[in-house]
Order: structure tokens, then sequence, then C-alpha cells
């Protein structure tokens, strides 16, 4: 299984593509999508468009994991990121890729064990999981590569829960995080 994680903004736009199999997680590829200020919020737009285009071409990922829009006071900021968010879904529907949505407490949850953790502790807990170092910087990228943790790690569970007579309960089994292989793209 590969899934694509997208931490969604309007200036920077993290994404991580992480692979699941028997032996555990590997990052096949991470970066943040850079947009420039000068530019039309229409034309930053097209950029993650294109960008995270490429990244699917690249990396064919079965699943993209979008964190949810959170509650903003500046209703400018939460229209652009609404905007951004419609990209990213367009974009997967028009690659006939499977969607889910988390929301910033289930991820941090699902990564860390606590819906309030900070970003540092997201950001520590995704590159220990995923045997990266250093951990990858900004946090739009260890925020995406958490959000496509969330997806594959709750993607489990309910798959153990459609097996009748088999249930998991906390703690989750780190030996799949062991042999992870990280390649970081900055772009």
């Amino acid at each position: 299984m590969v899934v694509l994680g997208v931490d969604p903004g309007s200036r920077l736009t993290g994404y991580g593509v992480i692979r699941q199999d028997c032996g555990g997680f590997a990052v096949l590829a991470c970066g943040v999508i850079r947009l420039h200020s000068s530019r039309t919020h229409a034309e930053r737009i097209g950029q993650i468009y294109r960008e995270l285009e490429t990244v699917i071409t690249d990396f064919r990922p079965e699943r993209v994991a979008l964190e949810t829009v959170f509650l903003s006071r500046n209703v400018q900021s939460a229209l652009k990121l609404g905007q951004v968010r419609g990209a990213v879904i367009a974009l997967a529907m028009n690659r006939n890729l499977l969607l889910h949505e988390y929301a910033p407490r289930e991820v941090k949850s699902a990564v860390t064990g606590k819906g309030a953790a900070s970003k540092e502790q997201v950001a520590f807990m995704v590159a220990r999981m995923l045997a990266l170092s250093p951990v990858p910087e900004p946090y739009d990228v260890t925020d995406a590569l958490g959000i496509a943790l969330c997806d594959l790690l709750r993607g489990e569970s309910r798959d153990l829960d459609r097996q009748p007579g088999k249930s998991r309960k906390g703690g989750g089994n780190w030996s799949k995080f062991v042999g992870a292989s990280p390649h970081l793209v900055i772009r």
C-alpha cells in the first residue's frame, strides 16, 4: 500500500509518500511545495496541483490522505485553505485515487497518542516511527508524513475490524517501523 499524505497550505504545502508492506513503513518521498508570494492565489493553486500530480505520477499512491480544515478566525485564510484542499481533492478524483480526510486531532492522536500534541511532538514521533534522521523540516513535511501514517494506521485498524474475532488494543506493533528507507525531497 502506498499513501500520499498532504498538509495543505496557501504558502507551504507539505507532502509525504509512504509505502507499507509486510516489512514495515518506508518513506518514498517527502517535501514541501513553496509558493511564491509574488504569484496570484490561482497560480499558487495551479502550482500545487502540478507538483502533486508529478509526485503521484512518480510514486503511484493508491490513496491520498488529506488534513481537514481547522477553524480559523481569519475568513480569507480559511477560504484560501479551502481552495487549496479543493485542488488536492480534484487531483485525487481526476487520478481515480481513494481519498481519506483526517482532523488534525485525529492525526496527532494516531501518531503521538495525544490529540493535543504540539507540532514538535508530532515531528519527533514521525521521525522516530519512520527512522528519519535528521527530522525533516519544516513542520509541513512531518505533518504530511503524519497524515499518511494516520491513514495507514487507521486503515490497518479498519481492516482488523472487518475480520471477525480480531481486535487491536493500544500500543501498536513498533517492529514495522524498523528498516524504513527515507528519501527527502525539498521542492
